[in-house]
């Protein structure tokens, strides 16, 4: 998508990728928010997945994220092709590998554009991307002793 500045303000002179990362320690929507702040954005999308206590019908005692060597460069390449592709002003993503409990911070993306819109799509197309693309793995412990694995191929 080729981009347009109508007015100088929208003149984009710093890398739009703010904030990328996979931490062990917990994540925080406002160190997200903050990242992607900028004063030509009239639009922010923000994403946060959580924890649940339930997947397929069953009860979830425990959850562990795990993750690739390269998944900090993949998320890095999932990222740049949502810049090339969207009107983004400015773009973070966060996520959470470890043991994680119910209710815990999974992943935290945002994205701001100069309309809601774009901005809608592009966080859609990030958090999309990076769960289907990016190499992390949600191993699941059930309430009834069985275990599953997510995302591993």
């Amino acid at each position: 998508m080729a981009r347009t500045h109508d007015h100088p303000g929208e003149q984009a002179s710093h890398d739009p990728i703010r904030l990328l990362d996979i931490r062990e320690t917990p994540l925080s929507v406002d160190e997200v928010f903050r990242a992607v702040g900028d004063d030509a954005a009239g639009g922010t999308a923000l994403f946060v997945g959580t924890v649940r206590n339930h997947d397929g019908g069953q009860d979830v005692g425990a959850l562990g994220y795990s993750c690739h060597p390269t998944a900090l460069a993949e998320l890095r390449r999932v990222a740049e092709k949502v810049v090339a592709d969207h009107p983004v002003r400015a773009l973070a993503a966060v996520h959470r590998v470890g043991d994680l409990a119910v209710g815990d911070l999974a992943v935290v993306v945002a994205v701001s554009c100069a309309h809601r819109g774009e901005a809608f799509e592009a966080c859609r197309k990030l958090i999309d991307d990076l769960k289907h693309e990016v190499p992390i793995w949600k191993h699941q412990r059930f309430s009834d002793g069985t275990e599953e694995w997510v995302g591993a191929r």
